[in-house]
């Protein structure tokens, strides 16, 4: 039995082939030829069983056979934000682990304590698409730029908007039992520090600006822990079952 062999093509519906990367994939490496069945999806939610119609050296060729409409494993909408680690490694790994729990968006914050002001958005994008087709998830989450801090928590957000630190000095509730108290179909909002955490002001200014205080647990955890925690946090409450 062939494995199945799926591809992100963000206007499925309305073309007949193969974005450039997928299909140099298609043909170099899977030694894809006419007659061919493949899978594909477009980040909407939308799932495609189609049929290789040409293949040549570097163009794919494709033709629909069915199209299948999937919903989200979750209700809601979960946001994550949170500050870029020093080491860009260790953002790769934990947006591509996100993406195979599934979320909705992630914006990337700049902080006073941040290590690291710039990302390679690209790359992050294509670490992403690789996580879809490998955990079978039709949705494509939402990567956002660098934002300032400020800027970030002075947006309209709607539903619950956390900030997750470790001031003992400020009340903290747990995240998971806060998200747990409210509506499966709400959008969720995280908030996760660089490696120095927040600042002090930072906590109270977003507090001010409707964030509620939120703690992940007793142990102090890495950026790139906490996002994915904070994540799968938000999945466990808002998953269908």
């Amino acid at each position: 039995m062939k494995e199945a062999r799926y591809f992100y093509v963000p206007d499925a519906a309305s073309s007949s082939e193969l974005p450039s990367d997928e299909a140099t994939h298609a043909i170099r490496v899977l030694r894809l030829k006419a007659g061919d069945e493949i899978f594909l999806m477009d980040g909407c939610g939308q799932f495609y069983t189609a049929e290789v119609t040409a293949a040549s050296t570097k163009r794919c060729l494709y033709s629909i056979k069915e199209t299948i409409e999937r919903e989200k494993d979750w209700n809601g909408y979960i946001h994550l934000a949170i500050a870029p680690t020093k080491m860009s490694d260790r953002m790769e790994w934990m947006v591509e682990k996100a993406t195979e729990v599934g979320f909705d968006e992630i914006t990337f914050l700049n902080c006073k304590f941040s290590e690291r002001r710039t990302l390679r958005i690209d790359r992050l994008d294509k670490i992403i698409i690789s996580a879809m087709k490998q955990s079978r998830k039709p949705w494509k989450p939402i990567i956002n730029p660098m934002m300032d801090f400020s800027e970030f928590v002075k947006r309209e957000e709607n539903g619950q908007k956390y900030i997750a630190h470790c001031y003992d000095e400020i009340a903290r509730s747990d995240l998971f039992d806060e998200i747990g108290k409210h509506g499966t179909e709400d959008r969720i909002t995280v908030m996760i520090g660089p490696e120095g955490d927040f600042s002090i002001d930072e906590v109270w200014l977003a507090m001010d600006n409707g964030y509620r205080s939120a703690s992940l647990g007793r142990s102090r955890l890495r950026t790139e822990t906490a996002g994915l925690g904070a994540v799968m946090m938000s999945q466990l409450m808002l998953r269908k079952r």
